[in-house]
Order: C-alpha cells, then structure tokens, then sequence
C-alpha cells in the first residue's frame, strides 16, 4: 500500500531541487502558466520554434558570461564587443569588397578576422586589467565598454554601415547548413564545445578551481593569473561571434548592436544558477536561462506589454535571481 505523498515530502523534493539548478525550474514553470493564459499563441510550436531562434544569440553571449562569472568576475563589456566586431567588420568588409569585387569571400573573411581581432583586443584589455593589475571585474570591464562604445561611435559616426556583401548576410543571417539555420547550428556547436571545455578539460577545471577560491587555486599550482585573462578573452570572442551573426542578420554594421546585451546574458546566468560568487555554473542551464529570458521577452510581446515595461520586469527578474542566488548561497553552506 502506498501512500500519498506529504507536503514536507514535497518540500524536501523542491528544496534538493533548488540546491542543484537554482531557481530556474521555478520562474520557467510560472513564466509558463502565466504567459499561456495570456495569450492563447504563447504555447504554439511555430512561437516556440521562433523563441528557439531568437534565443541563439543571447545563448552564445551568455556562455562566454558563464566563464567570466565561474572565474569569479563577471563582463559588462560583452555588449561593446559585439558592436566593435560589428563596426569593425562591416568598415573591413565593405572596404575589402571594392578593393577585389572578385574575390568576395576573400573579403568577408577579411571583416570577419578583423572583427574577431578587434574583441580580442577587448578581452585582452580586461583580462590584463582584472588578472594582472587586479582591477576590480566591474570598473575594468564598465570603463572598456565606455571606451568600446565611443570608438564604435567615433568610427560610423552614428550611422549604420551599409553595402555589405550580399553573400554574407545571405550565408550568416538567413542561410542553412543541412537543413538548420546557420546561426542555431553554429550556437550549437558552441554549446558541446563549451561543455567539453568546461567539464573534460584542465582549463574548465582550472576556471572553476580560481572561481572557487582563488588562493587555493594559487597553492594548486594552477595560474589564476592566465586562468583569469583566458576566460575573459574566450568571453569577447564568444561575443564577436555573436556580433557577426548579428551583423549578418540585420545586414549592416551597428554601433548600438547588443545594447542589452551584458544585463540579458548576466540575468541568463544567474536564473541558471551561476553563483556571483564563482566556481558554480552548468553550460546546460545556462542555455535554457537564455532561453527563459528570450521565451520572457517574446511573452511579453504577445501579451502587449510596452518595451519600457518590459525593462522594469526584466531587472526585477535579476534582483529576484540573485537574492535567490544568496539564499542558496547560504543553504550549501549550511548544508556543508
């Protein structure tokens, strides 16, 4: 005969779930219920396979997020790196394309390195800053993207650069490789070889070693210093993908492109249950909290909501998230 189970079973159930994943179980099971009786269109495959397509990009900016926030630091420039890469790349492009008209692909993977080189440099600049001169993560990467964000400024002038060439955009932004867009299979090529990275390398063992406790890792014999300024760099450079991807889509270069981004990517972090505190963090939640956050946004579009309130919920979602964050926080401590 068994019996039905208890409410102090249940509460067992969801506390060890808690524990483990954070609270991204939670708000994704209310963010369902509440946007399906809001608009009958939320729960539909062809909303969720827009949702899947859209979530691409704040996927890979918020995996490069993950390793900065293992590490112990977190990237306020990831958007800045994104406009640069697009700025950049489309300035290198559309320059290379009239220098050889024939020799277009030539020229696409001129503006891609250029782009790539430009976030490296932007990833070394805070890994250095961070790592080596022991700039607080905040300062270093706020004043970077102050910086970034005028040069991108400074090089377009505020206008969007245009004259790109068409198979880069036809390629990147709207093309498919074996059936699936261009965009979702390059981000899922990112996941396994972040996950690999993370989880089967020494390097995802040293970053979650620094971001554990940095001193430990320093007596370990492990290099915080390099360990830092790698995950900073693979951060940027995650986040120059993600602008060329952007770039191809919206067919031109944009100072503002991934305004939002450094907000988004650390919300989809955090509601996936990696500690502020370093050394906690899953590239599988990680994904499906950049999904959470995008299935939000597009939630929110459905039922009407205005953009600018949509802001005010969005930063209510991260505080909520970290002070859930703190809660279980505490609770592994106190479970230790």
């Amino acid at each position: 005969m068994t019996t039905a189970p208890t409410s102090a079973d249940t509460s067992g159930v969801l506390r060890k779930l808690f524990l483990r994943v954070g609270v991204l179980p939670f708000f994704l099971a209310i963010a369902l219920v509440v946007f399906s009786l809001m608009s009958a269109k939320f729960l539909t495959g062809q909303n969720l396979v827009n949702v899947a397509r859209q979530s691409v990009y704040l996927v890979l900016v918020s995996l490069g997020q993950m390793l900065v926030l293992v590490s112990g630091g977190f990237d306020l420039s990831v958007g800045t790196a994104i406009a640069l890469t697009s700025v950049v790349s489309a300035v290198s492009m559309t320059w290379a394309a009239g220098v050889m008209p024939d020799a277009i692909w030539l020229a696409i993977v001129i503006g891609i390195a250029a782009g790539g080189f430009t976030a490296l440099m932007v990833g070394l600049v805070n890994g250095v800053g961070v790592a080596y001169f022991e700039v607080s993560p905040f300062i270093m990467t706020l004043g970077v993207s102050s910086v970034g964000a005028g040069l991108a400024l400074f090089l377009t002038g505020g206008v969007p650069v245009s004259g790109l060439p068409f198979a880069f955009g036809d390629t990147f932004g709207f093309g498919k490789w074996f059936g699936v867009p261009v965009p979702v299979f390059i981000a899922a090529i990112c996941i396994v070889v972040m996950w690999l990275v993370m989880s089967r390398t020494p390097l995802g063992t040293q970053i979650y070693a620094v971001g554990g406790n940095i001193k430990a890792a320093h007596l370990s014999a492990i290099n915080t210093k390099r360990t830092l300024m790698v995950s900073y760099i693979l951060c940027s450079l995650i986040a120059s993908l993600t602008g060329l991807l952007l770039t191809a889509r919206v067919e031109s270069g944009e100072a503002n492109l991934g305004g939002s981004m450094a907000l988004e990517s650390i919300a989809a972090c955090v509601i996936a249950g990696v500690s502020l505190r370093g050394g906690i963090g899953k590239v599988q939640t990680v994904v499906l909290g950049a999904f959470f956050i995008v299935m939000v946004q597009n939630g929110m579009n459905l039922a009407q909501i205005s953009s600018y309130m949509q802001m005010v919920l969005l930063g209510g979602l991260l505080i909520l998230a970290v002070i859930f964050d703190q809660m279980r926080y505490r609770m592994i401590m106190r479970g230790r």
